[in-house]
């Protein structure tokens, strides 16, 4: 088993900076690729951004160049580091992790934490 723990949300005017943090714990060498996702009010949740084990990363094209997905090893820790933020960005972020840099089925996710993007 994984566990995945989110943690940095909040409420942050647009143009705004947030860095979202996401401690993971127990069977951690299960997982080849860590990633964010986020759902908005009445929408899917959508796929934001990935990082595999061996570095490469991947993101949506709603937040490349304005989001950046990054890892500490030493504390077992991802972060999404969130700029230029929009009223759009406005979610609930997920933390996953996974085998693959898409989501599957046998994925971990953690509880979310809400971020919330005034205009």
């Amino acid at each position: 088993q994984v566990q995945l723990v989110e943690s940095g949300g909040g409420l942050v005017q647009a143009g705004g900076s947030l860095t979202l943090s996401c401690a993971i714990s127990g069977n951690i060498f299960s997982i080849n690729a860590m990633g964010w996702s986020r759902q908005a009010p009445g929408k899917q949740r959508e796929w934001v951004a990935a990082l595999t084990r061996g570095g490469s990363t991947a993101y949506a094209d709603s937040v490349k160049d304005r989001f950046t997905i990054s890892r500490d090893n030493a504390k077992n820790t991802v972060y999404l580091q969130m700029t230029s933020l929009k009223p759009e960005d406005t979610a609930v972020y997920y933390c996953r992790g996974g085998i693959l840099m898409e989501v599957t089925k046998n994925d971990y996710w953690g509880q979310g934490t809400q971020v919330t993007v005034s205009s």
